[in-house]
Order: structure tokens, then sequence, then C-alpha cells
């Protein structure tokens, strides 16, 4: 009974996403590098709302990434359950990633809260997979925005992991370390020192993609507008 009404609310859902989508979105999504076999294009915005209504739903949210529609799988971000994510699951649905929208849709709005979030970050850092070792990046950059509570020590730790994917010049891959990097670099004044310590190495490499990676994150970490940043928020403590 329960499947029936799932395969009711999903055809439900795609009929709903079919009638919001436009030529113009899937256009923008195609200058973005989002590439999706089967979309209808409907805003992040809009898929966002939906999901607010539709609520926490772990089958739900399963049914709707098995029908393979960009949106659908995009729902699942803010349908899923993160507190029921099994650490099997996290790699069945990484293994799926096949654009950088989807990736970080999942890991910045579902996989951050999951408690097997420090695991995957570790684990799929080496990974082959363009889209999986980039979640690792992403969710690291995910952990360190929302995690108010873990001390600083892991993620000075993580950015050994920056620095040994730093030689991937794949495009986003490399983009997901210089992201990791900058948002462990923000997250407190330690970090921050830490994190300009690690740019600059990359920056001074003789490796193409480490130096972008760190003159990308050297940009951002040495503004005024960070160090103002990271000073009140210690002196707020």
């Amino acid at each position: 009974m329960r499947t029936t009404a799932i395969d009711a609310q999903v055809a439900d859902i795609l009929g709903h996403l079919k009638r919001r989508g436009s030529k113009r979105n899937r256009d923008g999504m195609a200058r973005y590098a989002i590439v999706a076999p089967k979309a209808f294009g409907v805003s992040v915005g809009t898929l966002r709302d939906m999901g607010k209504r539709i609520g926490k739903d772990r089958d739900l949210a399963a049914a709707l990434w098995a029908t393979g529609w960009y949106e659908a799988r995009m729902l699942t971000a803010f349908v899923d359950d993160p507190d029921r994510l099994t650490a099997a699951r996290m790699d069945r649905l990484a293994r799926d990633f096949d654009n950088w929208a989807i990736c970080d849709a999942l890991c910045f709005h579902l996989f951050d809260r999951s408690p097997h979030a420090w695991p995957k970050i570790e684990q799929w850092s080496t990974r082959r997979e363009e889209f999986v070792k980039r979640a690792s990046f992403a969710l690291l950059a995910g952990v360190a925005l929302h995690d108010k509570i873990t001390p600083d020590a892991p993620f000075k730790r993580s950015l050994r992991l920056v620095e040994r994917a730093a030689d991937d010049d794949r495009n986003f891959v490399k983009k997901g370390v210089s992201w990791a990097l900058r948002s462990v670099g923000e997250r407190s004044e330690g970090l921050h020192t830490a994190a300009l310590v690690t740019a600059r190495r990359l920056a001074a490499s003789s490796t193409p993609s480490a130096r972008w990676i760190g003159k990308d994150a050297l940009r951002q970490l040495e503004t005024a507008a960070v160090r103002r940043r990271l000073a009140l928020r210690s002196a707020r403590r």
C-alpha cells in the first residue's frame, strides 16, 4: 500500500516539475556546465520550496532518485532524512553523481548533516570518479560551514587531504578542493592561519593544478573582509 502511495506521489511531483520547467532554465543549466540527460528546467529555489512543503520522507526520496530526472534527484537533497542515511546509501548515491550541481546539492544540504560525513570525506578523497572525488571536498566545505560544534582539530587534519588531492587537474575536482580549503580557512582564526600555510605552499608548487588551487584560495583568504569576520567571530566567543 505504501509503495502504491509513493508511486502516485512521484507521478504527481514529476507532473508538477514538468509544468514548472522551462527551456530558458535548461539553457541556463547548459551555460553552467550542468549536464543532465533528463531535465525539466526548474530552478533550485522552486525545488527547495517544494522540499519544504513535502517534508522528510526517506522512501519518497529513494523513489525520486530512481526516476533519474535531474530535478527529482535535486529534491532528494531536501526530502531525504540525514539521520537515517546509511554509509552504504551515501556510496550508492555518490556513484550516480553525473554533474557538479547534483553532487554539491546532496553534499551541502543532506550529506553534511549525516553522522557518516567525516568518514566519507576521508574515503571519497582518493576515489577516481570525478564527481565522487569532488563530493569529498564539497562535503568538507559543507561541514565547515554548517557544523557549529566540532572543534578545529579534524578540520586542520583535513588539510592533508587538500594537499594530497591538489595534483588532480580535472576541473570539477580542483574547484572542489579550492572550495574546501577556503571554507576550512574561514571557520576560525586558527584554521585561517593553517589554511594560509597550505594555500601558500600549493601556490608555490610546480604542479599547475596545485598552483591554481593555492592562488585561488589565497585570493579569498587574504582579503580584509575575511580577516574582519574571523576577528569578530573570535571576539564573540
